[in-house]
């Protein structure tokens, strides 16, 4: 009798195993499988059903399946963003091009100390789909914002404040926020005391949040910076990570090395400290970070900024609200036009910026930002390579091209071209390490049971196509890209389906 049952049993998972299998569903056969973990590439099929993937091997489609004939390309987990402002493009274009036609499917905002209340951001998701997956950090700066006023933040919070900034963050972080972002080198958290940030960052530790950080300098004070971030993770015992990774200070240019030993220093005391990096020698900001004390109409602290924070004959104004007849073109040329040198002209641009916000107080969006050349080639290199570092892009739609062709520039100009690191590992370094660190436990891996959140692409031409006078140019080599088991892009076209989710921290 005992064998009767089991032969029954038997036989019902059997037949369940054909139904599901029997259910319609995506193959995408003929692959190099890179699947986010950064082991050798294998040759496999994946079965995708509704959402999640369902099979890995080597698959024979039913007859309703739609099968995709991968042409020996190679299949990998969506990438997700680290540090991403992409959530201001969503709102406006939902297909989101500027992050599936680089292989994005996840994105991380609420970055640099800005977020948005996470009932809000629920609210808006939910009534507004969108492409891309979405998680969030909550930020000092807007938790500083609420607690004392927009206009009233060149200052250290009081106790009462400070309470009410823990208050709100607790509970952000109860409804799903991953953690805490500051931005310490803009002036809405720049006058914060250390120990606001810590006390901050305890609350974050005890909800078992992460904590994020744009240092309080990237340039004069990157040494004490760094200390600072180093210090938070130890008294917190929470994982830490600098954000955007950079040398700004043309004088310490070819020191990353020194840096990542600090960092790894602190890694052997049991500091759970990382970052995320971009591959560009420019950044993108306001003209006001190139005033490390904060004495924007000071010459003598222009003129530094011109020698040693940024070169001003390549570094492009990409938005400048006052003057858009400014945009496109360098400091030094804006100069040459109003009869100034560049130092003179730098703080002109600021008071230009300060003055049209002063009458215009309804003008939302950004006056003025720069596309500031300001780094080294080879320490982008090391802070790529560092194997505690994972892949951002800092970007939005426009302006500056990672906002289009970050991780595609990656994968082609420094693994295909430059031999950085192997496909796998840059792979890894876009989706495993990123998911891993956020502790996204179905996505970052193509695995049975994973969402589908896929890419697929030519390793052979992939590359970043965008730049300063063409920003939103589209990517080579992005085939197709899958979020949540839904078809978002192909042939460099968005295919109209949004299935994006938001992620919240559980």
């Amino acid at each position: 009798m005992a064998q009767v049952k089991w032969f029954i049993l038997a036989s019902f998972i059997c037949i369940q195993s054909i139904s599901v299998n029997a259910q319609p569903g995506t193959i995408i056969t003929n692959i190099q499988l890179v699947d986010g973990t950064g082991k050798p590439a294998s040759r496999a099929s994946v079965r995708i059903q509704g959402d999640k993937i369902v099979a890995i091997g080597a698959l024979k489609p039913n007859k309703m399946d739609q099968v995709i004939d991968g042409k020996g390309k190679v299949l990998a987990p969506g990438f997700i963003d680290s540090h991403s402002h992409h959530f201001g493009d969503l709102t406006k274009n939902r297909s989101g091009l500027s992050t599936s036609s680089q292989g994005i499917t996840t994105i991380v905002i609420g970055q640099d100390g800005n977020g948005y209340p996470m009932d809000s951001l629920s609210k808006w998701m939910i009534e507004n789909p969108v492409v891309s997956n979405v998680a969030s950090y909550t930020g000092q700066s807007s938790l500083r914002e609420i607690a004392m006023g927009e206009n009233d933040l060149y200052r250290n919070a009081t106790v009462p404040e400070l309470q009410k900034m823990k208050t709100i963050l607790a509970s952000e972080l109860a409804k799903g926020s991953f953690g805490l972002s500051t931005g310490l080198e803009y002036e809405a958290a720049f006058y914060s005391s250390k120990q606001e940030v810590i006390d901050l960052a305890k609350v974050t530790a005890a909800n078992q949040g992460l904590y994020t950080s744009h240092i309080r300098s990237e340039d004069l004070h990157m040494d004490e910076a760094i200390d600072e971030i180093i210090e938070i993770g130890r008294q917190t015992k929470m994982p830490v990570q600098v954000s955007h990774i950079k040398i700004a200070n043309k004088l310490n240019w070819g020191t990353a090395n020194l840096i990542l030993e600090k960092l790894n220093q602190a890694r052997k005391t049991g500091v759970n400290i990382s970052a995320d990096v971009y591959p560009y020698t420019f950044w993108n900001s306001t003209l006001r970070v190139l005033f490390p004390g904060k004495d924007f109409d000071n010459l003598a602290s222009a003129e530094m900024a011109t020698k040693q924070l940024f070169d001003p004959n390549e570094s492009v104004l990409v938005q400048f609200a006052p003057n858009p007849n400014y945009v496109g073109k360098t400091i030094t040329a804006i100069g040459v036009e109003r009869n100034e040198q560049p130092a003179q002209a730098l703080i002109s641009l600021i008071q230009l910026a300060e003055d049209f916000k002063k009458a215009n107080p309804n003008y939302t969006g950004s006056v003025e930002a720069i596309a500031g050349k300001a780094m080294s080639e080879e320490d982008i290199k090391t802070f790529l390579a560092w194997p505690e570092s994972i892949i951002c892009s800092d970007g939005n739609s426009g302006g500056h091209p990672r906002g289009y062709g970050a991780f595609t520039r990656v994968l082609g100009r420094y693994v295909r071209e430059s031999n950085l690191m192997p496909l796998e590992k840059a792979i890894y370094k876009m989706t495993g390490q990123s998911a891993d660190f956020f502790g996204f436990k179905n996505r970052g891996r193509i695995a049975v049971g994973n969402f589908a959140d896929l890419v697929l692409l030519d390793p052979a031409t992939v590359m970043d196509e965008a730049n300063l006078k063409n920003s939103k140019a589209l990517s080579k080599g992005i085939e197709m890209v899958w979020v949540n088991g839904q078809l978002v892009y192909q042939a460099q076209k968005a295919t109209g389906n949004l299935p994006g989710v938001l992620i919240k921290r559980k």
